[in-house]
């Protein structure tokens, strides 16, 4: 029987030097997620469209409010499902096998969302992709992470390389997808998206093994039998459990996206929790990594607020860009009409560019590179920044539409926030993950957007009742006191984290 390697062992087994100064492993990474990002974003950019544009223009006629909840409750499951991803692969079959696996499931969601039959066709493929997105997401990422030894100073520099690509296809897929949607139809702009992600799983089939050795090929800590058995009645009565709730809500009439989308933010509320607890209560894990775990409760928390803000460039922005906002630029003397949808493609472009200024400022200011608190601080505060733009822009309006620089001018901001923010997330997960927990720690990472999308599905019944400028100067205004709240932390988190910058 072959002796299980240990982390360290497995990032012997590949090239160190080969991408870009980085091991060769992380360029097959950084295809895959391009082709994976591609399909989702540029899915994602003209859903919102297709769930409320009539069924005249091609959609599915549901109101805005409804609309916007779906993206909400889709993004949120989506990152939520991430848990069972990082589990299977601890616990089960590997990192590597789930991000495959989820890749097919990612593929053929596309696929299904690509046919004209309906809500009906809709609803199973946001399951495919929930699910395929849960057993990829996290797996992908633990696989950056497991390419490089937890004190290697490449570390933060490797994860915004990665984080280039799911920008690079966030910000060509709109463009695409998008045209594609206006000159044929949202079906058709669905089928490319499954194309994309074809491609993706062809080139991580082909590559994977050359590229990867032996990288988290095995799960990190596998079931025993008597584990086995016990999951499995886990599973099975959960599964009996969800069919239950739902079978009583359907019966009471409440069946609807709306209590759906209540339960998925007490889910996104709970689950973090526990699964937090989960881990620090663990008889596997020592002093150093529970003092380490301490350290990502505020992290945690200022990441969900961050993501709130960021995640609503899809929904709230989507619509204000469609509704809102100065598209035909014939009243500043161009002649051109903007489609809403390419807003989508203005956080990713931003991030294309100033991504390699931001990893480069991080490796030459040495040991004077900000700790990994005050990112988070940093991220956080610009983007509350970015929300009080669009309050400040309605209260200076004159005309009935916003000038669209004020909408790019937010959508600038919250991207330097998540330069900060994101790819450092990412990256101290891995740095502060106890052994045992490695993929499931990165999970941990995920459930902040799973409840900040959580949170949003609930956020978008204020907009109505507050007025647009106010709900943005509200929000806006609670992101930048808790920036400033965690900076007065910054000294006790870094205590707490253990040596780990």
């Amino acid at each position: 029987m072959m002796s299980k390697m240990t982390r360290e062992e497995m990032v012997e087994t590949v090239p160190q030097h080969g991408f870009f100064g980085h091991p060769r492993g992380l360029g097959i990474l950084f295809f895959v997620e391009f082709w994976e990002r591609f399909s989702y974003y540029g899915m994602r950019a003209i859903l919102l469209y297709y769930l409320y544009f009539s069924v005249s223009q091609g959609g599915l006629g549901l109101d805005k409010i409804t609309a916007q909840q779906i993206m909400a409750m889709y993004g949120s499951l989506i990152f939520m499902t991430g848990i069972l991803g990082g589990w299977v692969a601890d616990r089960l079959i590997g990192s590597r096998r789930s991000l495959m696996y989820g890749a097919v499931l990612i593929m053929l969601g596309h696929l299904v969302l690509s046919l004209p039959f309906g809500l009906g066709a809709f609803l199973i493929s946001m399951i495919l992709i929930i699910v395929g997105s849960g057993l990829m997401k996290p797996n992908i990422s633990n696989v950056v992470g497991g390419l490089y030894h937890k004190n290697d100073n490449r570390l933060d520099a490797g994860f915004v390389i990665f984080y280039m690509s799911v920008n690079m296809g966030a910000l060509l897929s709109p463009l695409i997808i998008n045209k594609v949607r206006v000159s044929v139809g949202f079906h058709q702009g669905f089928s490319i998206a499954a194309f994309g992600m074809l491609l993706a799983l062809i080139a991580y089939v082909l590559f994977q093994r050359k590229s990867l050795g032996e990288v988290e090929n095995h799960p990190s800590n596998p079931l025993n039998h008597k584990e086995k058995v016990k999951y499995a009645k886990i599973f099975t009565y959960s599964t009996i459990g969800i069919i239950i709730l739902l079978g009583i809500l359907y019966l009471v009439g409440q069946l609807t996206f709306n209590s759906i989308s209540l339960i998925v933010l007490i889910v996104g509320i709970v689950v973090p929790f526990i699964y937090w607890s989960i881990m620090y209560r663990s008889p596997d894990i020592d002093g150093t990594e529970k003092s380490r775990l301490l350290a990502y409760v505020p992290l945690f928390l200022a990441s969900v607020l961050f993501w709130s803000i960021q995640e609503q460039g899809s929904n709230v922005l989507g619509v204000f860009a469609q509704e809102h906002t100065q598209l035909d630029l014939n009243a500043y003397g161009i002649n051109f009409v903007i489609p809403a949808g390419w807003f989508q493609s203005i956080n990713p472009f931003f991030i294309v560019i100033f991504a390699p200024v931001i990893s480069f400022l991080w490796q030459k200011l040495g040991k004077y590179n900000p700790s990994t608190p005050l990112k988070f601080v940093i991220g956080l505060a610009f983007a509350g920044i970015s929300f009080i733009a669009m309050m400040i822009a309605m209260s200076m309006q004159q005309a009935e539409l916003m000038n669209p620089i004020w909408l790019i001018l937010s959508f600038f901001l919250c991207v330097i926030g998540e330069l900060c923010l994101s790819p450092t997330g990412s990256s101290v997960s891995v740095k502060l993950a106890p052994k045992a927990f490695s993929a499931q720690m990165l999970s941990l990472w995920f459930l902040t957007n799973a409840t900040a999308q959580g949170i949003n599905g609930q956020l978008v019944k204020l907009i109505e009742p507050l007025g647009q400028q106010n709900y943005f100067g509200l929000i806006g205004a609670i992101a930048i006191v808790v920036s400033l709240i965690v900076l007065s932390m910054t000294p006790k988190i870094k205590k707490l984290m253990q040596g780990i910058h």
